[in-house]
């Protein structure tokens, strides 16, 4: 099935002890972090072209390049939203975008590249022998 340009996914998650900057380590401020930000932004990209795969592929971050310009406190929701914007063969980019309940607070793109699942994770695991 071929991956459709402009095909948008969203997902949202609370901000809690467990996913702000202080937790995790990459500040020391009680805010949602920037790591958990990405994560979330991935995840939206992640689903968004889940529909579009054939059995046994799956997709695998490989660039991404977001601002994180607004901090977001513990008790907020927060929501990714990723949308395709260049569908090429294995490589899919997107244009993403993090709201909190009073607007934007991050965006930037990202790109994910279809792979076989069992193929690479055996180059992975290869690894393991070296």
């Amino acid at each position: 099935m071929e991956i459709k340009t402009g095909a948008s996914y969203t997902t949202e998650t609370a901000v809690d002890k467990t996913n702000i900057a202080s937790a995790l380590g990459s500040g020391l401020v009680d805010v949602y972090a920037t790591p958990m930000m990405i994560a979330l932004m991935e995840l939206a990209a992640s689903e968004c072209i889940k529909p579009f795969l054939e059995p046994g592929q799956v997709s695998v971050g490989g660039h991404v390049n977001v601002s994180h310009v607004a901090a977001t406190p513990v008790g907020m929701k927060v929501s990714a939203t990723a949308t395709v914007s260049v569908a090429d063969r294995r490589r899919v980019d997107f244009d993403v975008t993090m709201r909190d309940e009073t607007g934007e607070i991050g965006s930037g793109t990202h790109t994910r590249f279809i792979v076989d699942k069992d193929k690479f994770t055996a180059k992975a695991n290869e690894k393991l022998n070296h």
